[in-house]
């Protein structure tokens, strides 16, 4: 379930640093000053390593901090309008499959398939 408004990841952060400068939690973290500002101003989100090197720090969990950026995400981007679109498999009998694999193109080589050669119509001239 989303959250209505749900805070940055790096406002959490703040909260979590308390006192400690951004240049000493940095240097702890090793990462660079700059790139810990951005997280903590919000202009930049938390990745899978800075999540492993907060938890690391912070006696957290990774997925705390990956959970704080996805809800953050999915909240924005559910606030930008977008186009509607229709529910995958819509209209098809139950008995019809959903997915189907890609065509092939005939500019993409034909690799790992012999069918044309175990049936005695090799094309390698």
């Amino acid at each position: 379930m989303r959250r209505h408004n749900p805070p940055h990841p790096g406002s959490v952060l703040r909260e979590y640093l308390g006192p400690v400068s951004v240049t000493d939690a940095a240097k702890h973290l090793r990462v660079t000053r700059v790139a810990l500002s951005r997280l903590l101003n919000g202009s930049a989100g938390i990745s899978a390593e800075m999540a492993l090197r907060l938890s690391d720090a912070l006696g957290t969990t990774p997925e705390l901090w990956t959970g704080m950026q996805a809800q953050y995400d999915l909240w924005r981007a559910s606030r930008r309008p977008r186009k509607k679109i229709a529910r995958l498999g819509a209209g098809r009998s139950s008995a019809e499959p959903v997915m189907r694999s890609p065509a092939r193109r005939e500019d993409q080589p034909n690799v790992g398939n012999n069918t044309m050669s175990s049936l005695g119509t090799d094309s390698r001239g």
